[in-house]
């Protein structure tokens, strides 16, 4: 908690300012209509809801350190150094500006714009949602010079706000703990709140977060703190694609409509990673501040290039996917009213932010272009390969598009489909090798499980153009069979499954073939992703017998658990047990793959979700792209997790 600072001239924040808008009553009824659902997504939220207030209280510039604690029992425990929420009396409501923030819906100072000129909080539901939702949760506020308590059990308080004592500096310390009659989930994911922080210290340039994770032997902490703020997001993003200019081109400005802050570097991939915030909030649906920004680089580089003579035709021009091959991208908006659309409410509506950020980028960009030649010639000449390249998959479309109509729509050969059409019945398994496609074939459900197999390691699209994407036979036999396109042509309502589900070995050449397949849908067909249509089968590692006895093991564990009840605790040298190691999917037969691994009634799949596109992204880059160093520091760190795999 911080020392209180000096009076500066700025709007004092008290309970005055707090305006009460609606009570509390439905939460407990209707959780999933302010968190979202009450399953894992929901059980973070709340984390979410109590550290964006800490980040709004940054962004307005009374905060610079955030730590998060996930203490033993999956309780959590959130600090930081800002203002500290109100604890005198509300001059209407009559009650404490701290309790009416912990009781009453939409209670907060976010409405007041004299202290927050724009916030996060992408519900707005405020730390009030938390507190309904939780067995019990603890507020404690240091301001004014003294320490502040209060306590409450299921949304309601156990005692009156009490004050125990003095103390030096501001700030608000939040406890709590998801109630089991809520959630169904009540483990917390470090990586997924990891993942979220370290996005919170990239946008928020000099905010140190920390998280903590006191639950096994010995604590984890990562903090994070990145003084280059979106500068070094684009950094970390691009890691593993080599750049094609030296410095990360990057600019700030303030316009009436939204504060702008625009962070690019190009690279020798073939894919682009652009990534857009609206006040801390990942808008991965994009919106009018994207639209903007794609309209300005189109016309600003088109407007150089023509300007310098680098086109072939005075009258050529460059496309927008042109303009943005191997383009790593971060844009930060903040704006004072964000209107929301879309599914998931991540598409930012408010039309006059699209005029201020295209004004933005033509006027700063085409400055950079001027002041860089060398850079903009290797951007200009990288969007002519890509438009060679272009044209290039053109053809190569037109002349699939032919071939199917001279063939009657005619599916892969070796896709052996479904009986039924309807998408939310379907599901296709992409199997690797012959031997278990033969075995998944004859095991599967024909009526709706459509086996496609695959020959070894597909191509790795990370390092591929779109032409010779095309033109990969493998490749085109899953965009053939799954019916929706890829990329821009992408339309999921045309997918034919429901599920796809990639069914690989349990060996390193199966995982490197997964990774491949992941990597085509998250640059080819991420909606698939986002919409949850991607799942990974869970064959068993181990078979185990005992006369007629017979178990499946999907891990080492299980596998000792199981050897243990058969033996009564003699282990693998007990005489009769058979253990049976299967080393790739084809050493099944047919009835044992579809009993362990298709059998919707008891097989285990995994579905393939995204909490954030920016780590996603970073992840693929690293471990697919050309530059060996990153992948190997990746590895390093992360192999300690890895179980099951066959060295």
């Amino acid at each position: 908690m911080a020392e209180t600072p000096a009076d500066s001239g700025t709007p004092q924040y008290t309970s005055g300012n707090i305006q009460v808008l609606k009570g509390l009553e439905a939460v407990r009824k209707r959780p999933g209509m302010y968190i979202g659902s009450t399953s894992s997504r929901g059980l973070h939220h709340l984390v979410y809801e109590v550290v964006d207030n800490s980040i709004d209280e940054a962004m307005a510039g009374h905060c610079t350190r955030v730590d998060v604690t996930i203490h033993p029992d999956n309780s959590i425990t959130v600090v930081d150094d800002g203002r500290g929420i109100p604890v005198d009396v509300h001059p209407v409501e009559k009650k404490p500006g701290v309790e009416l923030a912990m009781t009453v819906l939409h209670a907060g100072g976010k409405f007041d714009k004299s202290n927050y000129k724009v916030s996060g909080g992408l519900h707005g539901v405020g730390v009030s949602v938390v507190n309904a939702l939780s067995v019990w949760l603890e507020v404690e506020v240091q301001r004014d010079g003294a320490r502040w308590h209060q306590r409450y059990e299921r949304g309601i308080k156990v005692k009156e706000l009490e004050k125990l004592g003095s103390a030096e500096g501001t700030g608000t310390k939040v406890s709590f703990k998801p109630d089991g009659e809520i959630f169904t989930e009540l483990v917390y994911n470090f990586d997924i709140l990891s993942s979220r922080f370290r996005e919170m210290a990239f946008l928020n340039r000099g905010l140190r977060i920390a998280i903590r994770d006191e639950r096994g032997a010995e604590p984890v902490e990562e903090v994070y703190q990145y003084e280059g703020g979106i500068v070094s997001f684009v950094e970390h993003l691009r890691k593993g694609r080599q750049a094609i200019h030296d410095e990360v081109f990057y600019f700030a400005a303030e316009r009436p409509e939204a504060e702008i802050e625009l962070a690019m570097q190009y690279d020798s991939g073939f894919t682009e990673n652009t990534h857009t915030f609206v006040n801390n909030i990942n808008t991965h649906e994009g919106g009018s501040h994207l639209t903007g920004l794609k309209a300005a680089l189109t016309r600003t580089i088109n407007d150089y290039a023509k300007k310098n003579k680098l086109l072939k035709k005075a009258d050529d021009s460059l496309s927008g996917d042109d303009v943005r091959e191997g383009l790593t991208c971060v844009l930060s908006v903040r704006v004072m009213e964000p209107q929301f659309e879309g599914q998931t409410k991540t598409k930012l509506g408010n039309s006059e932010v699209r005029g201020a950020v295209e004004g933005a980028v033509n006027e700063q960009l085409a400055i950079w272009l001027d002041e860089n030649p060398r850079a903009a010639k290797q951007v200009i000449e990288k969007s002519l390969q890509a438009a060679r390249a272009r044209e290039a998959a053109r053809k190569a479309r037109d002349l699939a598009r032919k071939k199917n109509a001279l063939e009657g729509g005619v599916l892969p050969g070796k896709l052996a489909d479904c009986s039924l059409s309807d998408p939310t019945l379907t599901e296709i398994f992409i199997v690797e090798g012959d031997s278990a496609g033969g075995s998944a074939k004859q095991g599967r459900d024909r009526s709706f499980q459509a086996i496609l197999p695959i020959k070894g390691k597909i191509l790795n699209v990370e390092r591929a153009r779109i032409d010779k994407i095309l033109s990969n036979d493998e490749v085109r036999a899953m965009i053939t069979a799954i019916g929706a396109g890829i990329r821009d042509d992408f339309d999921l309502e045309a997918a034919r499954y429901g599920k796809i589900i990639i069914m690989t070995d349990a060996d390193v050449d199966g995982a490197h073939i997964r990774t491949l397949l992941l990597t085509f849908f998250f640059r080819q067909m991420r909606e698939l992703i986002e919409a949850g249509f991607v799942y990974i089968a869970q064959p068993p590692l181990y078979r185990v017998g005992k006369g007629k006895e017979e178990y499946y093991a999907y891990s080492e564990d299980q596998r000792t658990e199981i050897v243990k009840r058969l033996t009564n605790g003699k282990g693998d040298a007990a005489k009769g047990l058979n253990i049976q190691r299967y080393k790739g999917l084809g050493e099944m037969n047919p009835d044992q793959l579809w009993n362990t691994t298709m059998d919707p009634q008891t097989r285990t799949i995994l579905q393939v979700t995204m909490e954030s596109a920016a780590e996603a992204d970073s992840i693929f880059s690293r471990l697919m792209g050309d530059d060996v160093e990153p992948r190997r520091e990746f590895i390093e760190k992360n192999a300690r997790y890895v179980r099951n795999l066959d060295i």
